[in-house]
Formats: structure tokens, C-alpha cells, sequence
């Protein structure tokens, strides 16, 4: 009976594994043609910042600078609970700073939450919401392709996001990686498709008939993808723009990377627990592929746990008891298999960079330790299943100041 719970758990994870390999295939391609449409939706630009006076100055100059008429945007930073100097430095550049003093509420959802409840007191109504994170840098064109969406009918876009420091230690140089394969392979692929795309957490553009109907509601560790289940929950689909960029500064070491990764699986955990089985129900009694890729997205965190609780046992029963005591589904297939489900998971991650025609030297030269970064997901999932109850959330400290001209540069 053991062998047959750990065989079948084994092809289900397969399973899911081949599906999702597949998937990533549908990304190798991009549509290059679509219509360009004339500046004509207004937004609401909402930068969430915690004591952000170190980068939240190199973000307002940027936004200054986008291709899109002035007239037509405004910027608002949500300074939350800040004791440093954000709030001057953002009115210095002629922005909004929103003053937010709540201790009880901590984190990026709650801060929106009350941001947008103040935007919509104000006199002037936006035709979006659009949201960046304080340490942010976006593409000139930005709000350009954010309108080519909003007018072709789109309700929610996640924008394109890179990496503005990958070349500053392994661990932001496997950010990077990660994130590449992400946008080329997960989120490309749905695009493509015409799927559901997940919200990234910043880069993001809501139109504000939606957020209003909607309401917010998204105050768990990971606001984006919480939005996103609801999202799709009640039939709006998320759409990916490729050519909306945006960088984002990444954490220079292992432990602030670990801990920053925390609490996306903490948070992960609280969504797959709310979302997995109504998502699940509903696409069997919808026969709906969208919300059963994003049931399967919501429990990938689960899935993860799993993988790593097998593998833990497999080697604990070889290593230390002599085994094997009992079957694994390796032992029912050819020796090669193993090899090309392992071969094929490498070059997927090597495929995405050639097609991103990533440039960055030294990104190649710390592909030796990008292995580390995805292992070590393992026990920081496993962490993050005992301690999933911790709702405080926690600040990841920016300080790389770089202008989009010197990421623009190094990328050739």
C-alpha cells in the first residue's frame, strides 16, 4: 500500500511536471505586430514605499521621463510608515507622497488598500491604477503599452519584470535568471495562449472600474497573487505585456534573498489554502483549462513541499538504511528518463536567456551556483509550511540607486 501512495503521488507530480514543460514551449515564440493606439486613457501611478530614501529619488526622476503626455498621469507614493526622508525626497520632485501611519496594519496590501480608498475621494477619477514598488525603474514606454492594452479592451496587465542589479552577486544574477524563464516561458507562453497571466507584485495595471467593483481585498504576504485568484475567480483574466518593462532591485545576499523568499511562500501557502479548491471545482464544473492551470499555479506551492518531502525520503532510505524498501516511479522506467527529465528542466532555464538575448557576463559565469538558489527553495518551503501563520510582514531593504540609462547600457 506505501509503494502504491508514493508511485501514485509520483506520476501526479509528473504529470504536472510534463504539463507545465509543455506549456513553457508555447513561449518561444512572440508576436511582434499589434496595434498601437493614441494616448488616451488617464492614470493613477501608486508607488508603494517603506523607507525608500535611497531609491525612491532615481524612481521619480525616471517617471518623469516616460513617453506618455504629463497631463494624462499622476504619481502617488504611498509612504508607509516611514521615519526617513521618502516623503520629502518625493515631494521635492513634484510628486504626491500619501502619508500612511499604521502599525497594526503592516504590508504592501494593506497600504493599497487604504491608497486607493483616498484616490477614489479625489476629485480627479482615473481610467487606471497602475502600481510600481519604490526601488522600481520603468521602460519610457511603459504607460504607452498599458494604454495599447486598456484600449483593446484588457482589464488587468502585469508588465514585463527585470532585473536592474543581475550582475552584482550569484544571488541577484539568479533572480534574474528566474525571472527571464518566468516572463519568457510561464508568462509568455499563456499569453500566447490566450490564459490567465499571475500579477508579479509590481509593474501592474488595474482599470478602475474593475478595482472599484472589485474592491482591493488583497492583504495577505502575497497581495499579487491573491488579486489574481480573485481575478480569475470571477472570469477576468490578467493579460501579459512584454513590451511594458520594468527593473527591479533584487536582494544582494543569500540571507535577505531567503527571507524575502519566506515570505512569498508563507503567503502562498494562505492563498493555495483559500483559492485551490474553489478553483479546482469551478474548472471541472466549467470545464475551464484557465482557472485549472491556476488551481494548479495556487497549489504549485504544495507541490514544491511534496517534491522535496519524496526526495528527502528517497535519499534517507538509500543513504542511511540501505535501501531501496520500497518503489519509486524511476524504478518502472528506463535509465535515460531520469536524465532527460533532469537535462530538460536545465535547458529550459538556458533556452529562456537565448531568447532573451541576455548579455550580462558575469550572469553566464554565475550559472555554476544558480543549482544552489533553486534548491534551496526546498527547505525554505519547508520552513515556510510551519511558520505559514506568521502574517508580519516584512521589509526588504533597497539601496542599489541605478539609473534606467546604465541598465539600458549594459544590456547593449
Amino acid at each position: 500500500m506505501f509503494d502504491g501512495i508514493l508511485i501514485t503521488l509520483q506520476i501526479i507530480l509528473a504529470v504536472i511536471a510534463v504539463y507545465q514543460f509543455v506549456f513553457s514551449l508555447f513561449g518561444m515564440y512572440r508576436k511582434k505586430q499589434k496595434t498601437q493606439h493614441a494616448p488616451e486613457k488617464s492614470f493613477a501611478v501608486l508607488v508603494a514605499a517603506h523607507n525608500e530614501e535611497q531609491v525612491v529619488g532615481a524612481l521619480m526622476e525616471n517617471l518623469k521621463k516616460l513617453n506618455y503626455p504629463r497631463e494624462l498621469y499622476d504619481v502617488f507614493v504611498i509612504c508607509d510608515n516611514c521615519t526617513d526622508r521618502t516623503a520629502e525626497i518625493v515631494r521635492e520632485h513634484g510628486m504626491h507622497a500619501c502619508v500612511r501611519t499604521n502599525t497594526n496594519q503592516r504590508g504592501k496590501g494593506f497600504a493599497i488598500e487604504w491608497m486607493l480608498k483616498k484616490l477614489w475621494e479625489m476629485p480627479r477619477q482615473y481610467d487606471a491604477v497602475v502600481m510600481f514598488d519604490a526601488d522600481n525603474l520603468a521602460h519610457p514606454d511603459f504607460l504607452k503599452e498599458m494604454n495599447n492594452d486598456l484600449c483593446e479592451g484588457a482589464r488587468v496587465i502585469q508588465g514585463y519584470i527585470d532585473t536592474k542589479n543581475p550582475e552584482d552577486s550569484w544571488i541577484t544574477a539568479s533572480y534574474g535568471i528566474s525571472y527571464w524563464y518566468v516572463n519568457r516561458l510561464w508568462q509568455l507562453s499563456r499569453h500566447n495562449l490566450r490564459m490567465a497571466n499571475f500579477l508579479g507584485g509590481t509593474g501592474m495595471c488595474f482599470e478602475t472600474s474593475l478595482l472599484k467593483e472589485m474592491g482591493w481585498g488583497a492583504t495577505s504576504l502575497v497581495e499579487d497573487l491573491e488579486f489574481t485568484m480573485r481575478c480569475v475567480d470571477r472570469g477576468v483574466h490578467p493579460v501579459f505585456n512584454y513590451d511594458a518593462k520594468l527593473f527591479d532591485e533584487k536582494p544582494l545576499s543569500f540571507k535577505a534573498s531567503a527571507r524575502q523568499r519566506l515570505r512569498w511562500m508563507q503567503g502562498h501557502f494562505t492563498v493555495a489554502r483559500r483559492y485551490f479548491f474553489p478553483l479546482l471545482w469551478k474548472s471541472i464544473k466549467e470545464r475551464s483549462l484557465v482557472k485549472m492551470d491556476m488551481a494548479l499555479y495556487a497549489v504549485n506551492v504544495y507541490i514544491v513541499l511534496l517534491t522535496f518531502l519524496l526526495a528527502a525520503l528517497i535519499w534517507a532510505d538509500q543513504s542511511l538504511f540501505n535501501g531501496p524498501h520500497f518503489s519509486t516511479l524511476y524504478s518502472y522506467l528506463p535509465v535515460w528518463a531520469s536524465f532527460f527529465a533532469v537535462g530538460a528542466n536545465v535547458v529550459t532555464f538556458l533556452l529562456a536567456m537565448a531568447l532573451e538575448k541576455v548579455t550580462f557576463k558575469k550572469v553566464y559565469l554565475y550559472l555554476i551556483l544558480f543549482p544552489i538558489y533553486l534548491i534551496s527553495w526546498y527547505p525554505i518551503t519547508f520552513y515556510a509550511f510551519f511558520t505559514q501563520n506568521n502574517k508580519q510582514w516584512s521589509h526588504t531593504q533597497h539601496t542599489r540607486v541605478v539609473r534606467l540609462e546604465e541598465v539600458q547600457s549594459k544590456q547593449g
